[in-house]
């Protein structure tokens, strides 16, 4: 890796603009177990440099699976001759970029090397058995999956000025699902995690037994449960739902580039948009939680992540930026380019998104709600640039004169995302990042984590009238 990354910045100095080199190999590995059958066994490599350039504001871009010094320069060479063209056609008012303190040196997150030296056979071994197992926990289970994945990410990002920085991590997941049938009736329950780091990292909150046990134990008890009425309620959210909230609800909005192009967000700096209660972030690294499902140092660009403020104390506080636009807006970038493959250019992305917690527990938050819902398990959903969002949920209690009672089949939760943290009236101590099996897209993929504690709000949940 030192001996590419000295390549790369013998080829840069040749450059006649800014340019960036970014070496990225990718080694993925599949296992996948229905029923008791091997569905899915499968690996990867993928490798090779990307090369941007600068010139007047216009970019060009090329790449190259050749690791040579004269593979290099002839995707240098091409990309500059891109953005050369596109200059006299193109006007831009970022002319440079902002000049920061760029990364050096290597940058190793923990469970690189003790991931790799797990055996397939130890994988493939593991997840057989957490199958078998699942299946086996009820006769009304009638399909029962596991699957696990693995990603080991090496880069090397050089600049023109400044930046040259190795890189090194990897990220797992696994899933559980089952699906329970009875009488005609079929629910599903599930488990996922994902996280950075070995494969014990998987498991800090609940071992690979009691996920299966915990898909199960909702799987069956769906069958039976009502379908919810519909209307505006008090709700508590879980740690995924408010991750769910938090990354495509308000994420997105305030990735600098869709605030450029007429997001929600778009003015509202230094504006109220949440309750005083709301404090919201997004970090490479997050304190506390080392393993988190989008931890990155070093963002695909050479900057060093940070922790963002995006909202604190329910004040905008900042949009999330690469270096272009952190130059359009006149601040510093906040570490959030990334690419999915050397052959994909940057783009504004998150990593790990989330809200802070707060000083009440989560009894103390069902203890003090008179009519209302507990929500858990998201099951995806849509959010758009106004801030709109609907999100499925899997597994709704509900809250009555302070107790939970009864569990209703999956909802629906709808409203917009400023106007829901805005009616926040409690958040809990207990806080998790819980989305970290989740990927994100915006053009390319990218892995991300999100969570936070419970929150009670107000929003619209669907259902069926009764």
């Amino acid at each position: 890796m030192k001996q590419l990354a000295d390549t790369l910045s013998s080829v840069l100095e040749k450059a006649p603009c800014w340019a960036e080199a970014r070496f990225h190999r990718r080694q993925s590995q599949s296992l996948q177990v229905q029923k008791g059958l091997v569905k899915q066994a499968k690996s990867s490599i993928t490798a090779g440099i990307g090369i941007r350039c600068l010139v007047d504001g216009a970019w060009g871009f090329s790449s190259t699976s050749h690791l040579s010094a004269s593979s290099i320069e002839q995707a240098l060479k091409r990309a500059f001759e891109c953005a050369r063209s596109l200059s006299q056609v193109k006007k831009s008012a970022v002319k440079q970029l902002p000049q920061i303190a760029l990364a050096k040196g290597e940058f190793v997150l923990k469970g690189y090397e003790e991931l790799q030296n797990m055996s397939l056979e130890e994988k493939m071994a593991a997840v057989i058995k957490a199958e078998a197992q699942t299946r086996g926990r009820s006769s009304l289970i009638q399909t029962s999956t596991c699957g696990y994945n693995e990603q080991f990410e090496d880069k090397i990002i050089v600049t023109t000025d400044g930046a040259k920085a190795i890189s090194r991590l990897c990220r797992n997941e696994m899933r559980l699902s089952a699906i329970a049938a009875d009488h005609g009736e079929m629910s599903e329950g599930q488990h996922t995690v994902g996280r950075t780091g070995a494969w014990n990292c998987l498991f800090t909150e609940h071992s690979i037994d009691q996920m299966g046990e915990e898909a199960v134990k909702l799987a069956v008890e769906l069958l039976k449960a009502p379908k919810i009425p519909g209307g505006l309620a008090t709700l508590i959210l879980s740690p995924a739902m408010v991750g769910l909230l938090s990354h495509e609800a308000i994420g997105h909005t305030v990735e600098a580039d869709f605030v450029l192009s007429g997001s929600v967000a778009q003015g509202k700096l230094g504006q109220r948009v949440a309750s005083p209660l709301v404090n919201l972030c997004d970090a490479g690294f997050v304190e506390g939680q080392p393993f988190a499902g989008g931890a990155l140092l070093v963002d695909d660009e050479g900057v060093p992540t940070q922790n963002t403020m995006i909202i604190k104390n329910g004040i905008l506080e900042s949009y999330l930026h690469n270096r272009e636009s952190a130059a359009a807006f006149g601040v510093a970038p906040t570490g959030n380019a990334r690419a999915w493959l050397y052959q994909d250019e940057p783009l504004i992305r998150m990593r790990n998104t989330f809200v802070l917690p707060g000083n009440q527990t989560l009894q103390e938050i069902i203890e003090s709600t008179e009519d209302g819902y507990l929500i858990d398990c998201p099951l995806g959903g849509q959010a758009d640039a106004t801030g709109e969002f609907m999100f499925g949920a899997q597994k709704v209690m509900k809250i009555e004169k302070g107790k939970v009672t009864k569990l209703f089949r999956g909802a629906t939760i709808s409203g917009q995302a400023f106007e829901v943290l805005s009616s926040v009236d409690a958040v809990s101590k207990e806080f998790l990042l819980d989305l970290g099996a989740g990927y994100c897209g915006k053009g390319q993929p990218a892995k991300v984590d999100a969570g936070g504690p419970y929150i009670r709000c107000k929003a619209m949940i669907g259902g069926v009238q009764e």
